[in-house]
């Protein structure tokens, strides 16, 4: 799957989730440990806005500012405007060689694409879950999340964001959005 269409593919998977979150939904819990329906959403907009400002030459301190604000008004909108313009902004000549001051580093906009096709296709699971919906994801797009933060499996959840890391319960042949979910600390 080539990166633009994993961008987009997972943020309409994430898209339609968000479309099923009914009002009484946003304090339920997440798979994510501490944060809600509505937290994730925030983390998820963030993100997306983030992304925006670092290709735009924002600094670690500004991107962390965006990461943290709460969007306004309707959620689809705000998802939607905030993935449209994510989209945008990755698409723009030179995007995925800029380097980008990332709160985690400094690191090329091709690896921020990464980051947040991951971001976004792994919260669209945690919103499904949360809100008991249908957690399968677009095979091609685990495919393209697994093949990227695979390799990361020793360490992973020395990293601080996938939890422990992978279980070591799963087997090899297990359903491979059952390994990226282990991977990334997630217990179905």
């Amino acid at each position: 799957m080539e990166p633009f269409v994993a961008l987009e593919s997972a943020g309409a998977a994430f898209a339609q989730r968000l479309g099923l979150v009914s009002e009484s939904d946003w304090d339920t819990p997440t798979p994510c440990e501490g944060w809600t329906v509505g937290d994730l959403f925030n983390h998820v907009v963030g993100g997306n806005v983030m992304a925006v400002r670092l290709l735009a030459g924002a600094s670690k301190e500004e991107a962390v500012r965006e990461l943290t604000a709460a969007p306004d008004g309707d959620p689809s909108a705000a998802f939607s405007s905030s993935a449209e313009a994510q989209l945008a902004a990755f698409r723009e000549p030179g995007a995925l060689e800029r380097i980008v001051h990332h709160p985690a580093m400094d690191m090329p906009g091709a690896q921020l694409l990464g980051f947040r096709i991951g971001d976004l296709a792994l919260h669209a699971w945690d919103l499904a879950r949360a809100i008991t919906q249908d957690e399968a994801l677009d095979a091609g797009l685990v495919r393209f999340v697994w093949d990227g933060l695979q390799p990361m499996a020793p360490f992973i959840g020395q990293i601080g964001v996938f939890g422990t890391g992978p279980s070591g319960d799963v087997a090899d042949d297990a359903p491979l959005q059952r390994r990226l979910l282990d991977l990334t600390g997630r217990r179905p």
